[in-house]
């Protein structure tokens, strides 16, 4: 599951950055980035000895 949770979070800050530079920025975008900082976040706290 935790594995899983980093997929998504790359999988996510990829596409963040993508349609940043790609298009103008609006509020789905941040949501994409918010999204993968929590994923990631969830992952480093529920197995912080993987960091």
């Amino acid at each position: 599951m935790r594995s899983l949770l980093y997929i998504i979070a790359v999988i996510l800050i990829i596409g963040w950055a993508v349609s940043v530079f790609a298009y103008s920025a609006t509020g789905l975008i941040h949501t994409l980035l918010v999204i993968a900082v929590i994923a990631f976040l969830l992952g480093v706290i529920r197995n912080p000895s993987t960091v």
